[in-house]
């Protein structure tokens, strides 16, 4: 079975074709810098890797370039679309109605356009991408994995907001939880990982995931406890262009007393905060290089961004009441050392040691970064959506 894996980020699309059950990836590629003069498309197979740099306003250009691709008489990996078993969508948000994947229906795509308001930055983008394939891929069955189902067994007391009751029992209201195919795949390889060193069975785990959006997870025994996106993936950490955390006290006073419009308080948290916010820049590439070069914004919100995952480790480290393992993974926790060696920087108390040497290690498979005495493991370990979604979409049209 040919499967082709679409996964829309907030400014970039991942996608992968894959032949199952062999887990055989025939293709693979990523449009990044989406919306920017800047975009990057990369293209690798078996015999190919082509790199361009091209402007790509939005993701139904992005989409379209990588069928063009694939369908290319020199360089494509298939003759006619109708080789394409099936299509897997990541989708953000699930909201109450999705725990599973499932077959693609209309219904199935009202009810994603009905959550845009709580995924702003990812569901019109991941419906967009179910659209565009449809078109394309017109013989193939479309599928949507849901970030949110990893989640949902985080209990009552975490995901219940102290707002009242009927909010939660009658409108759904609650923490959902958002990168669940990343986090799910990295802390199941993490836990396979410590077994096979005969470590422990890694059993505590923090799962941290740093790209454009950012989220940590609370994982004990390979279920998710904690998360740091709640209803909508805003809240948590700092992000590319999202606020993270912030006090709601100012959200009333924005809109009360500075006469912001509720649209544009929302636009603002979401698409103008966080490191853009901060720094002018909401790729970390250029955030780093600018404080490199002395930039004092740039290394403040650097070390805001490092500070608070300091603060979710800590807290979740009590939630977990130890700790095994801490991962970092996706865009920047992969490849960023800067970003690693802030978060680890005096974190003795926690167990958690960096060697500075292995930190500065690039590598495409899991890697230890701590020291020989750490008592918790950190771990980089590069997250693959894609073979991830690839396996549920499987998994769903053959069982």
């Amino acid at each position: 079975m040919k499967i082709v894996i679409i996964n829309s980020g907030s400014s970039s699309i991942k996608y992968q074709l894959i032949s199952m059950p062999a887990n055989e990836v025939i293709c693979s590629g990523m449009i990044d810098r989406i919306g920017l003069e800047t975009s990057n498309l990369t293209y690798v197979t078996d015999t190919t890797k082509l790199e361009e740099n091209m402007p790509i306003a939005n993701h139904k250009i992005g989409l379209e370039k990588i069928a063009q691709l694939l369908l290319d008489e020199t360089v494509g990996v298939i003759t006619s679309t109708a080789e394409i078993d099936a299509v897997g969508h990541r989708v953000v948000h699930g909201g109450s109605a999705f725990s599973n994947t499932v077959i693609i229906t209309a219904a199935v795509k009202d009810k994603i356009r009905q959550l845009f308001e709580l995924a702003p930055l990812h569901n019109p983008a991941n419906l967009e991408g179910i659209n565009v394939a449809e078109g394309i891929f017109s013989s193939a069955q479309q599928v949507a994995v849901f970030d949110t189902a990893f989640h949902q067994t985080i209990p009552v007391v975490a995901h219940k907001y102290a707002i009242p009751n009927y909010l939660l029992t009658e409108n759904k209201i609650r923490v959902y939880g958002f990168h669940g195919t990343s986090h799910k795949y990295v802390s199941e390889n993490a836990i396979q990982y410590l077994k096979q060193n005969s470590l422990n069975k890694g059993s505590r785990i923090i799962t941290i995931h740093l790209g454009n959006g950012c989220s940590m997870t609370a994982i004990k025994d390979g279920k998710s406890i904690d998360h740091t996106l709640g209803f909508g993936p805003m809240n948590g950490l700092i992000m590319g262009t999202r606020s993270g955390d912030v006090d709601q006290s100012v959200i009333f006073y924005l809109v009360n007393t500075l006469g912001y419009s509720l649209e544009a308080v929302n636009t603002m948290l979401q698409k103008q905060s966080g490191m853009l916010g901060l720094t002018g820049y909401s790729d970390l590439r250029d955030i780093e290089a600018n404080a490199e070069n002395g930039n004092a914004d740039c290394q403040l919100a650097l070390a805001m961004n490092a500070y608070r995952i300091k603060k979710y480790i800590g807290s979740y480290t009590a939630v977990l009441n130890g700790l095994d393992a801490i991962i970092f993974t996706a865009g920047i926790g992969e490849n960023s050392s800067y970003i690693r060696k802030l978060v680890c920087t005096d974190m003795d108390y926690f167990g958690i040691k960096l060697d500075a040497s292995k930190n500065e290690i690039r590598s495409k498979e899991i890697r230890e970064i701590n020291t020989e005495d750490s008592k918790t493991k950190i771990l980089v370990i590069p997250t693959n959506e894609e073979i991830e979604i690839a396996n549920q979409v499987f998994e769903l049209l053959t069982t």
